[in-house]
């Protein structure tokens, strides 16, 4: 049987793939596939499951800034949202029950309100998943989004807690002593090296002292792997740990999905219900749309914000399973709630996919405030006298603008969408900016690119990079473009597009070693003309 998921797995994403939809949708199909054909969960795939929603919250922890949660654009736009979406979708309940559909005859008020709660949410997997695969983590709508489903996720443990009655035990007070732990946290995780250590450490602080601390206290473990996350986001090497866990959690999620689909088999009813749900999922995106631009916000980081938050979340499932159990809903509605997941899911990975299309189209229509009354990430940006545009200030950036300044002087400007990196690279002397290369009002927040004659795409995603030339060709931008890629396909692809140099970074870096040591050991090492070595010679 597991050959016949993995069989099945595969093929559906894959041809998820080539239809140029996240492999996710195929690993859903897959899993509702299998299930009308009589396969059903087991504990091997809710285990692996599980374990993959807990290495994800981990991942997401170590990329987030508890700052982040404390602006007001965040707390309060999930507050907020969640507030008139249970209002709009208590609504929403009581009038289907009114117009007498079936499955909400013997539900009371309290536990349409219930319904309503688990409605209001969006799907932390799912929207993590479409910002990784777009290569949009870092950007001012992602933090944005992240943000308040991390809030969200706040308020379901909060009550998953209450609801079950389980209260924490009285020791979960010692939880409060990890802050002072990461001294010790940093100090085994400087000593973990770049192997599988470092694998291993991001497992054992996920699992055993996030989920596992969290659970013996009676606590929530996805809570446990997202704080412990949270502790570690500030250590050089967060990114790299991040980076290690990335293969691992995207195998546990397959399993998430497959899940997904197996969990019972639908009713007409059900289905019925679920196509309701969908029909109000727009006025969800629309309720998102309003709360998160009240914070000025431009129109498109507002409109691209909610499109990555218009689904339902996974935590319908586990609440609704939860209120199952407990007898406070049937089990057809339970099973309702998983299609209008799951076709939420369908529905919005194309959307997220057309994402900037539609705000293309619906711009002109979307009134945008004037520059001097945008939130400050959204001003307009002035490149100065600026020749060299460098887009992403990872290691390779840096590394670029530091040569560029050593040989032609202070003629760079560096673009990068992590606050603090941006900061560091201010502090060490460098010209840089905050901003989302891959965001098209980015480029329309520059005043002017007239004097900028190279543009370096040094970002870490291939796909982030080719938005760029996008947006580059679409400003009709007539300078000279040089991009990273790490494969070789990614080159051509690159030299098709208009990139006038094209380099695959693992053939530079052996490259420049070899240049690198030629430069070190002259004139110790002077190579003989070729066919005339003599093995009498060394490198001594």
């Amino acid at each position: 049987m597991d050959i016949f998921l993995i069989i099945a797995a595969f093929v559906s994403g894959f041809i998820a793939l080539k239809l140029n939809l996240p492999p996710l949708v195929g690993f859903l199909i897959a899993g509702f596939g299998l299930q009308h054909f009589g396969f059903q969960s087991n504990e091997t795939i809710s285990t692996l499951s599980d374990l993959g929603v807990t290495l994800l919250l981990f991942t997401i922890g170590l990329k987030l800034d508890v700052k982040t949660l404390l602006a007001k654009e965040i707390w309060a736009s999930a507050t907020l949202h969640n507030v008139f979406s249970t209002l709009f979708f208590t609504l929403a309940l009581l009038g289907l029950k009114t117009i007498g559909i079936s499955l909400f005859t013997d539900i009371d008020t309290l536990q349409l309100l219930l319904l309503a709660f688990v409605l209001s949410f969006s799907s932390t997997v799912f929207a993590i998943k479409s910002l990784e695969e777009k290569g949009n983590m870092n950007s001012t709508f992602a933090t944005i989004s992240i943000g308040i489903l991390v809030m969200q996720d706040i308020f379901a443990v909060l009550f998953l807690t209450i609801s079950t009655g389980k209260i924490p035990e009285w020791y979960a007070i010692a939880l409060f002593a990890l802050p002072f732990l990461r001294p010790l946290f940093y100090k085994v995780l400087d000593k973990c090296g770049h192997g599988e250590m470092l694998v291993l450490y991001g497992i054992f602080m996920a699992l055993v002292m996030g989920a596992g601390l969290f659970t013996a206290v009676g606590m929530k473990a996805d809570l446990g792997a997202l704080i412990l996350g949270m502790l570690l986001a500030g250590h050089y090497k967060s990114s790299e740990l991040s980076k290690a866990l990335f293969n691992i959690k995207e195998l546990f999620l397959v399993c998430f999905f497959l899940n997904i689909g197996l969990s019972d088999a639908p009713t007409f009813d059900g289905l019925i219900l679920a196509g309701l749900l969908i029909l109000l999922l727009p006025i969800k995106g629309l309720l998102y749309f309003g709360v998160i631009n009240l914070f000025k916000f431009r129109v498109r980081t507002s409109l691209l914000a909610s499109l990555t938050l218009l689904n339902y979340s996974e935590f319908g499932l586990i609440v609704s399973g939860l209120a199952y159990k407990l007898g406070w809903l049937p089990g057809e509605m339970m099973v309702a709630i998983a299609l209008a997941v799951s076709l939420s899911f369908i529905i919005a990975a194309p959307i997220n996919n057309m994402s900037h299309k539609i705000y293309r189209y619906t711009s002109p229509w979307l009134r945008e405030r004037a520059d001097e009354k945008l939130h400050l990430r959204d001003k307009s940006i002035n490149p100065g006298n600026a020749q060299v545009l460098i887009l992403g200030m990872g290691r390779i950036g840096t590394g670029a603008y530091d040569e560029i300044r050593s040989r032609y002087g202070k003629i760079s400007l560096g673009v990068e969408t992590r606050e603090e990196a941006v900061n560091h690279h201010r502090q060490s002397g460098r010209n840089v900016i905050q901003g989302d290369a891959t965001d098209s009002d980015f480029w329309e927040r520059i005043l002017d690119i007239a004097n900028v004659k190279l543009v370096m795409l040094a970002m870490p995603h291939h796909k982030g990079n080719q938005a760029a030339i996008e947006q580059l060709k679409a400003r009709r931008y007539q300078g000279k473009i040089a991009a990273i890629a790490e494969y070789s396909d990614q080159v051509n692809e690159m030299t098709e597009n208009g990139v006038d140099a094209a380099f695959n970074i693992y053939n530079e870096a052996g490259a420049g070693f070899a240049r690198h040591v030629c430069e070190k050991l002259s004139p110790q090492f002077k190579p003989m003309q070729s066919g005339n070595w003599d093995k009498g010679h060394d490198l001594t």
